[in-house]
């Protein structure tokens, strides 16, 4: 079986989000790309996590063009490959509709960094797409909703801002790998459940200070992060 490696990672980035709680029956979808040779393994469409194994991981080329495997690729599939092709360091995509995310999504409203905690992984918050337009949405839904991120994205680094909320839609995640776009996706989560905790308590909470916001973020990331081990 070809690729059976990337397959294997795919799968395990599927199964992570379903551990943590973040897609119930056949939600969202991961994906991971071999660059070497352009192939993207992806969840199947419609397929439940339970009982899924790397045999029922789809191959595609770029251009979406099913290289191996009896499933069809997911629905969303499109939108992958666009992320793919504009993020050219991106390694794994996850989507879901983990609850507080999606939240923030269907109001279409960012995620201001309100603590530390958003800022040891996003430096500044997690941007929110426009929403579809009705030509945009009856040719290529799925390829649109990539273009619609790409747009979000100018002028924006996608490894300091790894994910973003699909206006009306629910959030992507991305990383080097699938397995750290799963763990982008479940820190998202996180992120977008303390932002509604802080709202609810303070409604005119206000977002961290950009000092501070930056003293976390960089200790992780970049030339100079000291935080864990070497």
């Amino acid at each position: 079986m070809k690729h059976q490696a990337l397959r294997e990672q795919v799968l395990e980035a599927n199964l992570e989000v379903l551990r943590r709680g973040l897609v119930l029956y056949t939600f969202g979808n991961a994906s991971g790309i071999d660059r070497s040779s352009g192939i993207v393994a992806i969840k199947p469409s419609g397929v439940p996590y339970e009982g899924m194994q790397a045999s029922d991981i789809v191959l595609v080329d770029l251009e979406g063009n099913v290289v191996e495997g009896a499933l069809r690729p997911s629905s969303d599939c499109p939108t992958h490959l666009e992320l793919y092709r504009a993020f050219s360091q991106v390694g794994g995509i996850v989507h879901t509709h983990s609850r507080a995310a999606t939240s923030w999504a269907q109001a279409c409203c960012e995620i201001p960094c309100f603590g530390t905690t958003h800022a040891d992984y996003f430096h500044g918050p997690v941007p929110v797409t426009d929403l579809l337009t009705q030509e945009e949405i009856d040719s290529g839904y799925e390829h649109h909703t990539g273009k619609l991120i790409i747009r979000a994205f100018a002028g924006l680094d996608p490894f300091h801002t790894p994910a973003v909320l699909v206006a009306g839609h629910a959030p992507f995640c991305w990383g080097k790998t699938p397995a750290d776009a799963a763990h982008i996706a479940v820190v998202l989560e996180e992120i977008a459940a303390i932002a509604l905790n802080t709202l609810a308590i303070d409604p005119q909470a206000e977002p961290l200070p950009l000092r501070l916001h930056d003293k976390h973020f960089y200790r992780k990331h970049g030339p100079r992060a000291y935080y864990g081990q070497k």
